[in-house]
């Protein structure tokens, strides 16, 4: 059951983590679901209150921005590579003058 939370924690499970949903609501579901049963509210608000906090330090990036990200340098990677193809041509070229 943990491995499952931690799962879905990671993002690995997209069906269950909103678009809106912070780094800190994910954690704090993660724990959550670890938990037994009868843990007291007010330390689950606690929890909730200095993984914001700690989470707010970090300044981490939606999973929606990295995933643009990841596209941007992946064009970037194929745009760099169809330009050092271009330079070693017209560095052969240059050779047979």
């Amino acid at each position: 059951m943990v491995r499952v939370a931690f799962r879905r924690f990671l993002g690995n499970d997209p069906a269950t983590m909103s678009s809106k949903e912070t780094p800190a609501d994910s954690f704090i579901r993660f724990l959550e679901t670890a938990m037994p049963e009868g843990l007291a509210q007010s330390v689950r608000q606690n929890m909730r209150a200095a993984a914001s906090s700690a989470f707010e330090k970090m300044e981490l990036v939606s999973r929606e921005e990295l995933d643009v990200q990841q596209r941007v340098l992946l064009r970037s990677r194929e745009k760099l590579e169809a330009l050092e193809k271009q330079v070693a041509e017209l560095e052969q070229q240059l050779l047979k003058k």
